[in-house]
Parts: structure tokens; sequence; C-alpha cells
């Protein structure tokens, strides 16, 4: 039998990287002018757990719009995030928890299904999680299966979430990774909530997360 696979943990030359990275992101928030669309109407007057579905590329001002507008208006602020277990994953894992979200670690490669366990334990503690429906690897724009399949075993719904950064930079990356530039402005848009039936078939999963993937695609622009 093989042994667990260990989720990556940064060393103390990376732990001091994330901590530079963690103050120029706070930085350069401070100069990001941001407009809410909350069509949902969960970032207000929303109650109960919630499944942020956000675009692996779009990471940065989701995280923006999260510590700007979600904490602001709501009580149970408790979040995590579904991140790979690999290197690169460990270095975003510090990085989130220096933003006061809890890494979740795993991915459908490495330590799959535990992590989708215990995402779901989360959840039904009250817990929000988000997941990059397109990560880690992609394809970009690619809803893969475990979000629909946490939406059904815990009945929380999936909230999908995008942005529309006017000034920007991508990386050359598979998910061309955006970074807004200081100053620039941002449109996050929140979406109706989509709930994934508890007898919901696989031909019925199969259908939301073709749901899912036009609804995100719609607001988002490149």
């Amino acid at each position: 039998m093989s042994a667990p696979f260990v989720p990556h943990k940064p060393g103390w030359k990376e732990k001091a990287a994330v901590r530079a990275v963690y103050l120029l992101i706070r930085a350069l928030f401070l100069t990001v002018r941001t407009r809410v669309d909350d069509r949902s109407g969960q970032i207000k007057g929303g109650k109960g757990p919630i499944i942020f579905c956000t675009w692996h590329n779009r990471m940065a001002m989701t995280m923006l719009g999260y510590h700007r507008y979600f904490k602001k208006h709501r009580d149970d602020q408790s979040m995590a995030a579904l991140i790979s277990a690999s290197k690169d994953g460990g270095f975003l894992a510090e990085l989130f928890e220096l933003f006061g979200v809890q890494p979740v670690r795993g991915s459908s490669s490495r330590r799959g299904n535990q992590a989708m366990l215990e995402a779901a334990t989360w959840v039904r503690k009250g817990g929000h999680i988000a997941i990059t429906p397109d990560g880690p690897r992609g394809p970009c724009y690619h809803i893969h299966e475990g979000i629909l399949g946490l939406a059904q075993v815990t009945g929380a719904p999936i909230l999908p979430v995008s942005n529309r950064t006017r000034w920007r930079f991508a990386l050359k990356s598979w998910d061309r990774f955006q970074i807004p530039l200081p100053f620039a402005r941002c449109d996050l848009i929140v979406g109706e909530p989509m709930f994934v039936p508890r007898e919901a078939t696989e031909e019925d999963r199969a259908r939301l997360r073709e749901d899912l993937r036009l609804r995100m695609n719609a607001m988002t622009q490149d």
C-alpha cells in the first residue's frame, strides 16, 4: 500500500517570499477601484454556507471582493479555499492564510477524495468555501465535477463569481492569470445561486455543469 500524499508545505525562504507578495497585494488593493453587481442578493441578505465558484485566473480580484464586501456584510465570515497539494499550492495556501482564508489541500490528481471530505465537513459546519472549477491545471474555463458533487452532498448553493478588470496584466500561464494594475477599475459580478438536488443523477449533473459554465462565461470578459 502506498503512503498517503502529504501536501507540500513551504520552507522559511518561501514563507518570506509569501509575506512579501502579501504586502505587495495589500498595497495594490488600496489603489484598485471596485464596483459590485450582486445579482444574487447573497452578499448583503443571504444566510448559510456558500460554495463560491470563480475562475482560476480571477482569484486575485475575487479575494479583494471577499475582503472588501463579503466580510463587511456577512457575520458568518469563516472562509476556506480548495487549493492544490502541489508545491505551487503550498505557496498559495500560505498566502491565503495571511488573508484569513483556511486552505483545504487537494485536487483531482492529488489527495482529491480526502480534500472533498474535508471541504464537505467545513461546509456542513457552516463555513463558506471557494473553488476554482478549472484549477489547478485546466483547461481554462472548464467546470470539473468536484464542485457539483460538493454541492450535492452538502445542499449548499454554488454561487458563480467573476470579475472584469479594465486595466490588468495577464501572465503567460495556462489560465492567463490576471493581475490588476495600480488604480485599475474592477467590476465584481455575483450571479444567481445554483442548487444541486441530493437525488441528482449523472445526467442531471452534466446538464447543471454545462449550465454553470455558461453562467460563468456570461459574467466573464477577457
